[in-house]
């Protein structure tokens, strides 16, 4: 027992044992009972479950609180919530990853799966990079900020994303040129052992979608290059910063398939993510010359909130008539 008492990343061994059970049981019930064969996953279905992994990942803010004290709980919840909201533009890249390819809905879900545990990886290993540079040099916090501000700037005047995008990639490019990729589906196979018709020969391709999930992956890992500084840019705790990232991924799978229909209604959600981003990585250098440590936490949940809320009741506004066209029809 005395093993979980032991400090790991700054906090207790058996909160991180609490928290990767939690995960390790909410992927073996998405997995192995909610999501059992390719059915397809209905809009109903999908916002009570994205329904189901914000109420888990709030209620894990409050245990944090009840662990850790308000000031950990608010740095969580304001990254859960930052987290959460730029998946939204991830899930519109997505959506075009899934169009271009022309994956039908009963497989997104294997591809998104897949992709979800990934991420898991991945972000572990950045975030503990992340952690890692920030202890040994303090100053790239400021680094990190002026990123991010550099991006919310960006991000306001960048042009809405297209799918002839994807076609353009680089990666994708490189993987069709050296691989041997199947010119259509095989059902959920990535990978498949077919005829070469040339040679005659059993030869290994793989398939649309795996070139799918490796498209998604590495969106998610641009994706990452900001949110990561973002949360960084809150709190420097590791198990706050991991914690809130996979609470807000965990969902991202049922939020895709409730939102990926409405996602065009949206229109204004990229000027209070940009707002967002700018607000947070500007936050660093306001403390330095109000002469105070950090921004209070709830001020920072507070501001994020009221941002995005606004952004989100400005689309849904603006986008009425679109709704009315669409109950119409």
């Amino acid at each position: 027992m005395q093993y979980l008492e032991m400090s790991l990343l700054g906090t207790p061994a058996w909160m991180w044992a609490v928290f990767i059970t939690l995960v390790l049981g909410l992927l073996a019930l998405d997995l192995g009972v909610l999501n059992k064969g390719n059915k397809e996953i209905g809009v109903k279905q999908s916002l009570l479950l994205s329904l189901f992994y914000m109420t888990i990942g709030v209620t894990f803010g409050g245990w944090i609180w009840f662990q850790s004290g308000q000031q950990p709980a608010m740095e969580y919840l304001t990254g859960f919530v930052i987290e959460k909201s730029l998946a939204m533009d991830n899930i519109f890249i997505i959506a075009m990853i899934f169009s271009y390819f022309a994956i039908p809905r009963h497989y997104q879900h294997r591809v998104l799966l897949w992709g979800i545990l990934g991420v898991i990886v991945l972000r572990g290993i950045m975030i503990a990079g992340g952690a890692a540079l920030v202890e040994n040099f303090n100053w790239i916090l400021y680094l990190f900020a002026a990123f991010l501000v550099f991006t919310g700037i960006r991000m306001l005047f960048a042009s809405d994303h297209d799918e002839s995008n994807i076609g353009d990639n680089a990666v994708l490019k490189f993987l069709r040129r050296k691989l041997p990729v199947a010119d259509k589906l095989h059902g959920e196979k990535f990978i498949i052992r077919e005829i070469n018709p040339k040679t005659g020969r059993l030869k290994t391709y793989i398939t649309p979608l795996l070139l799918a999930l490796i498209m998604v992956e590495l969106a998610d890992l641009v994706f990452a290059v900001d949110s990561i500084p973002a949360i960084f840019a809150i709190t420097t705790d590791p198990f706050i910063v991991y914690t809130s990232n996979i609470f807000a991924i965990l969902g991202l799978r049922a939020l895709y398939f409730a939102l990926a229909a409405l996602i065009h209604r949206f229109a204004y959600l990229k000027y209070a993510l940009a707002a967002v981003l700018v607000f947070v990585g500007s936050k660093i250098f306001v403390a330095d010359m109000l002469g105070i440590a950090k921004i209070p936490p709830a001020v920072s949940l507070g501001v994020t909130i009221a941002i995005l809320a606004t952004g989100v009741i400005g689309s849904m506004w603006a986008t009425r008539k679109d709704k009315l066209v669409e109950n119409h029809h």
